[in-house]
């Protein structure tokens, strides 16, 4: 029988299917990541491989923030190798990214059988993600300065936050408007920190399993180091702990200096769980 191969585009026909492939291949990589994988059909590049009709693998990386393609999907139900799939799906994938200076694709790996093939289109090692957790935390006594104040976020609050976190992370790590708002609907709490009527930060925190996940925290360069951030973080811990939960976790870049500082103050220590972050620049 000969045998017909055709990548193309996601569309929204494909999503049960494509629900259905993710859940019974062995090689899956999912972005970790505030939407649903497969909310993404329609933005492109959202690529399916089919043979004979039969869908076989898919790959998504659409960019979010504009500048960086997260490699948001790969999945392969095993009938193909990975050696012959990846070069098919990303050579079509890259093709469909827009030419703009300064375009990356990165990846947060959570196992390595993806490695080769990222290493062989160009991919290298950035950082590391490490995970942090505490229980009973730390927390100071003293007083929020009065230089600012810490309140609960609104949705009207959402533009200047975003205009905080593109402020406050190198675009790497920086969070659309609309990847924000969907954290604000999924936020167990979420506040900001506010001086002379402007944000200066803020952040979102999650319900899990076994307490809260400190998921965004964000301050703008020219308040840091004034306690805004440890004061966002107390206040959370605060809230959380009224409502009977104790135990922390966050996440943050194993470069990230002044974020493991503040989070060891409160007790949090490294879980020895980390996870690669690797990026490939286009230009």
């Amino acid at each position: 029988m000969n045998l017909v191969r055709n990548v193309r585009s996601a569309i929204f026909v494909d999503y049960q299917p494509l629900a259905n492939l993710i859940a019974r291949a062995g090689h899956v990589h999912r972005h970790l990541d505030w939407r649903n994988v497969l909310d993404w059909i329609g933005v492109p590049p959202f690529l399916v491989l089919e043979e004979n009709g039969e869908l076989r693998a898919a790959l998504a990386c659409p960019p979010d923030p504009p500048q960086v393609a997260w490699l948001r999907l790969y999945v392969n139900n095993g009938l193909l190798s990975d050696r012959e799939v990846w070069p098919l799906l990303w050579e079509t994938a890259c093709s469909q990214l827009p030419d703009s200076p300064g375009m990356v694709a990165a990846a947060i790996l959570q196992r390595d059988w993806l490695v080769p093939y990222l290493e062989a289109n160009g991919f290298t090692t950035h950082q590391q993600i490490v995970m942090l957790a505490c229980e009973y935390p730390q927390i100071d006594s003293m007083p929020v300065p009065h230089s600012f104040t810490v309140r609960r976020m609104f949705p009207y609050d959402l533009p200047a936050v975003a205009e905080v976190d593109s402020r406050a992370f190198d675009f790497l790590w920086r969070n659309s408007l609309s990847s924000l708002e969907l954290a604000y609907r999924q936020a167990a709490i979420a506040t900001v920190a506010e001086a002379e009527q402007q944000l200066i930060g803020y952040q979102i925190s999650t319900r899990t399993s076994i307490g809260i996940h400190l998921a965004r925290l964000a301050v703008v360069p020219e308040a840091q180091g004034r306690g805004v951030g440890y004061a966002l973080v107390a206040d959370m811990m605060k809230q959380a702990i009224q409502r009977g939960l104790q135990r922390f976790t966050v996440n943050t870049q194993n470069d990230n200096v002044g974020s493991l500082s503040l989070y060891k103050r409160f007790g949090f220590r490294e879980t020895g769980e980390s996870y690669p972050v690797y990026r490939c620049c286009f230009s």
